[in-house]
């Protein structure tokens, strides 16, 4: 365990692949659009979380540093991005919350069983079925910005 306060040499992103706003400004674009009604309506804290929750499923670290950005924008507390990764295990989050990350994560991880019908019935316990159907569009276009960035390469800036 390192117990210096010294900062560590950061180690240079790996090169951007596509340049896809440039390349394909058009599918960007469209993207932006599809964010952006999917998530009209919907609570943008835990629009925040489901975000961030899929792509640290996803592994991507571009949209990770960007939503919890935007997370903290929208009044989300430290201790809750922070636990994110491991929400089961924590009493930081609502019912509701844990039936929206518990289909985020189900949506997102498709391969994995499918969206099963208990985790979909607590949802819909939560959510009624415009917050339902905008829940699994936030978690789609998240899932679809993570396949672009992590196979473009998009890293995140320096800090």
């Amino acid at each position: 365990m390192t117990t210096t306060t010294e900062q560590q040499p950061t180690v240079p992103a790996p090169a951007q692949r596509v340049a896809f706003l440039k390349v394909a400004e058009d599918v960007y674009q469209a993207m932006v659009q599809a964010t952006k009604a999917a998530q009209a309506g919907f609570d943008p804290a835990l629009a925040e979380l489901v975000k961030i929750r899929a792509s640290m499923i996803n592994g991507c670290a571009f949209c990770i540093d960007m939503h919890v950005t935007e997370a903290r924008r929208a009044g989300e507390a430290e201790h809750r991005i922070h636990a994110l990764s491991a929400w089961r295990e924590t009493p930081y989050y609502t019912a509701r919350e844990r039936a929206g990350l518990a289909l985020a994560e189900s949506v997102t991880l498709l391969t994995e069983g499918h969206v099963p019908d208990a985790v979909h019935q607590e949802a819909a316990r939560h959510f009624d079925e415009n917050e339902l159907a905008r829940l699994i569009s936030i978690t789609a276009t998240i899932n679809a910005w993570n396949r672009i960035a992590v196979a473009s390469r998009l890293s995140p800036a320096p800090k």
